[in-house]
This record gives C-alpha cells, structure tokens and sequence, in this order.
C-alpha cells in the first residue's frame, strides 16, 4: 500500500469519526431540548394564571370552599348585578308555592334594565325569578324584595344576616338588585373570595340549591301577567354556559362604579370550581369577564384532581397508671388499645399535582384509671395550607378499672379459691 493510500484512509476514518462525535452531540441536544420542553410544559401547567383583566379574582373549590386562586381577593368593591344571586337564593328559602307578587310603584320606577311592569300587575313570584336571574331585571329585585319582606329596607335586612350567617365580613348589602348605594353600614359591596362563598352556599348548600340551579341554567323562559294581558320572553344573559362544558350557573353584573362582574359555577366529572370577578373591565372590554373566567376555569381542571388521603394509622397504645390488668394482677400499670372514632376510610381531597396533606396525631401519652370505653383520649388531624380539612377523635376501645385494694383482694380471691360467691361480696363493701 503506497503513502498516498494510507493517507487517504486516515483522512476517511477521520471523517467517520467526526461525524459520529457529530451525531451524538445532536441527539443529546434533542433530547435535552425534549426534557426541557417537557418540564416547560410543565410548569406551565402549574403556573397560576397570569396577565387577568379583573382587579379582584378567585377560583374556589364548591366542594371545601378552598380558595385554589386569588387575586386581591379580599379587596372590598362594588359587585353590581351579582348581588342578585344572595337575592334569588334568599326569596327560594322563604317564599311559598304559587305565590303572588304585585308591583308597587317604586318597583315600577325602578332603572334599565328592567321588565317594565306597571303599579298594581301581579305575578307569580317564581316567574319574577327567571326575569331577575336571566335577564337581571332591576324593578323584578324590588318585587322580590317587598314580597318577601315587606319594604326594600326590611329584605336589605336579611340579606346581611344571611351573609352573616355565611361568616362573611366583609360583604354589606344596601340594594337587592346591585345599584351602587350606600347606608349608614356602609357602601354595597363584597370581595372576590365571599362573593364566591355566596355562590357555594346557593349551588352546595342551600335546601333550595336545585331550584336554583334550574333557574340560573335555563337558556329562555316564557311567562305572562296574572291577568294574561302581558307576555314577557327572559334570555339567559350568562354566556359562559355554551363557552365551556360543564357550565351551570352564573349571574353576570355592570354598573359604573363596579365596572363588569361575573361569578359562575362549572361542573365536570366529580369537580365543582366557582370563579369570582369583580371589576374586571368597563366598557367597550365587556369580553374581558369570558376571558379570565375560562382561564381560570382551565387552569382548575388541568392541575386539580381529587385525591384519596386516608392513611390506616400504626396501632396506637397508652399506659394506663394504677389500672386493673385481669391477666395479669401483679402489673401495677396497664396498656389501653385505642380507636379513631368514624374513620372514613376514603377521605378525597381536591389537590394540585405538587400539594400533599400533612396528617398529624395529638395523643395523651399516659393516663391514669379509671379509663371509660368511648372516652377521647387525642385527635387525627389531615391539614392542608395550614386548615384542618378532616378531624377525628381517638378514642378508648375499652374501659380499665382504678387498682385499688378491694380490686387486687377480689382477683386474688378469684385466683386462688375460684369461688365467684366473692364477686357479689367485694361488690357489697364497695
């Protein structure tokens, strides 16, 4: 083989290799670009929404009232129209089947939106509902209002008792049908958070949840006056329930102080989110609520799934001091078993992919007899950002007696004479 030869071949081996090196060096910056497109993605799918158009937002859990998401949540504005959620689910709690309602003057002055009804027409207050709820008519809330409760003022009442109830602070009620106003208690305002709150309670926990669910998610509704001289068409102004599957309430609100709000419900598989928002734009940006509402809505769906948190506990025991031991009478201390009282066995709680449930056990570590079956001796607690979301007792399995003379004399007696006459006797002494 000549000079030129080899050189030739050591040229091409060279080529091959470099082009190996090549090759490998390609392949782990792909892979390395798939690993981290892969953990871009994510992170985006954790990553809380960003860039919302509402000043103040929530995206809460309907099941727990867990708050998933906030932005100024506590922020205490103006909610204009969403006000008439707490008015709906008031008038179903406290009204009567085919109850009549009849337009008073003020209820006829009352501003646009409204129905248009005339001094002394007279409805069926269901049918007022589907005209408050659907269409957001101001004159339909004053008819509501002083059907109920007498005057405008008196109703007012019991809507900041019910938000009482509910434990919101930081809600005050001047109108009920949203109008900005204030009293001597305040202006008419809420936050996100007990705005949300508000709808779990009219979607989860109400007695009349059902109907208000039936009012708040039909599309059109039909109906005429008692005298049947008027009739009246009610469109659901609610468009989020064709925006997404699974939609099932929601009352949107504008007024110049508040600018557009909107709180909705979505429901899919065994999950239930609540958005809240409140001055999420002013006009022309009335598409602004649509858009944070489904970005909150989609990030609850992609990161929150409900997860079994129950944990079967290690067998628990606890020195008993000066307790009766039939097994063993000489033992001066006993060992009592204990029990969680009404252990679930499934406890599902709706978490993010990187949230965990902490369990923490508070248990007296001795006790002295007498012990009593069923008697509390700790506490299982599941805790989550801080809030106890399950708690159960722990509990005696079964009683000991206190290791007294008469006790020790009676086991001895039964040990060494087996005579059960003396059970009857050492009763009698004590």
């Amino acid at each position: 083989m000549n000079q030129n030869k080899i050189k030739i071949i050591a040229v091409l081996l060279l080529l091959c290799i470099s082009a190996a090196w090549l090759a490998r060096y390609e392949i782990q910056e792909s892979c390395q670009n798939l690993s981290g497109q892969m953990a871009d993605k994510m992170k985006q799918n954790t990553d809380e929404p960003q860039n919302l158009y509402a000043q103040s937002a929530v995206l809460m859990d309907a099941d727990s009232g867990r708050v998933l998401f906030g932005k100024e949540e506590e922020a205490i504005r103006p909610m204009a129209s969403t006000t008439k959620i707490m008015t709906c689910i008031i008038a179903l709690e406290h009204m009567t089947d085919n109850e009549i309602v009849t337009a008073s003057a003020y209820a006829a002055s009352q501003p646009k939106v409204h129905l248009g009804v005339r001094e002394g027409q007279q409805f069926y207050l269901r049918d007022i509902l589907f005209s408050l709820m659907l269409e957001s008519h101001n004159d339909s809330a004053v008819m509501v209002a002083e059907e109920i409760a007498g005057s405008v003022e008196a109703f007012v009442k019991m809507m900041n008792e019910k938000a009482e109830e509910l434990g919101l602070t930081k809600t005050h009620f001047v109108t009920p049908n949203g109008l900005d106003g204030e009293d001597e208690g305040g202006v008419h305002a809420t936050t996100a958070m007990e705005l949300a709150k508000i709808m779990k309670y009219c979607i989860m926990d109400s007695p009349e949840k059902e109907m208000f669910l039936d009012i708040t998610g039909t599309k059109e509704y039909h109906f005429r006056d008692l005298k049947g001289t008027s009739s009246y068409t009610c469109t659901n102004h609610n468009a989020f329930l064709t925006m997404m599957d699974g939609a099932i309430s929601g009352k949107t609100g504008f007024t110049a102080d508040a600018g557009y709000c909107y709180v909705g419900a979505l429901r899919r598989d065994e999950r239930t989110f609540i958005v809240a928002l409140l001055a999420c734009g002013w006009p022309n940006h009335k598409g602004y609520k649509w858009s944070d509402t489904k970005k909150l809505m989609e990030y609850g769906l992609s990161n929150y799934e409900y997860r079994n948190v129950w944990q079967e506990l290690p067998k628990q025991e606890i020195v008993v001091k000066d307790s009766g031991n039939d097994q063993n009478i000489y033992q001066k201390n006993s060992v009592a078993e204990v029990e969680i009282q009404q252990k679930p066995e499934v406890l599902k709680v709706l978490l993010r992919t990187d949230e965990n449930v902490e369990i923490s056990v508070q248990m007296e570590k001795a006790l002295s007899a007498p012990v009593e079956k069923g008697q509390k001796v700790g506490e299982v607690r599941y805790i989550l950002d801080k809030n106890i979301i399950g708690k159960y007792d722990v509990l005696i399995r079964s009683g000991l007696k206190k290791r007294t003379f008469f006790w020790c004399l009676k086991r001895c007696m039964e040990r060494f004479f087996c005579y059960t006459r003396w059970n009857t006797f050492f009763v009698d002494l004590r």
